[in-house]
């Protein structure tokens, strides 16, 4: 049985353990200027197009994203347990998101004492598919 989670964390700590999700999804919490929506895989060819759109280059692994992962409870036990990842609240949890993670978020519109859920709402604008879903 999976389970969906949201964390935050950086990109290349987000690649050690993409081969175990079932799904995930991100959004990059770096600088202005830097694609805010997350591909899990490039395109032979895909610099010079990006450079003909004019289209701003990938983040790098260092990176930080906020990730929303669907994958079994072992895999968030093991995330749980690495400190490069920090969970969020459940998103149903009327418990605020950490300080730390709302400054993270700031800047996308999530405000000082938003829940997960408000965050995943807030983002939910950038990027469809970080909305809590039930089913």
């Amino acid at each position: 049985m999976t389970g969906k989670s949201y964390y935050i964390t950086t990109l290349a700590d987000w690649q050690r353990y993409a081969a175990r999700f079932a799904h995930s999804h991100y959004i990059v919490l770096g600088p202005p200027g830097v694609s805010p929506v997350g591909a899990q895989h490039a395109v032979p060819g895909d610099d010079a197009w990006r450079d003909a759109n004019h289209q701003p280059p990938p983040p790098d692994a260092g990176s930080r994203i906020l990730v929303l992962i669907e994958a079994d409870e072992g895999v968030h036990l093991s995330l749980e347990d690495d400190s490069a990842f920090e969970a969020l609240p459940h998103p149903l949890a009327q418990k605020p998101i950490s300080d730390a993670a709302q400054s993270a978020l700031a800047p996308h519109g999530v405000a000082p004492g938003a829940t997960t859920f408000d965050a995943a709402e807030a983002l939910a604008r950038i990027h469809p598919l970080l909305k809590h879903r039930v089913f």
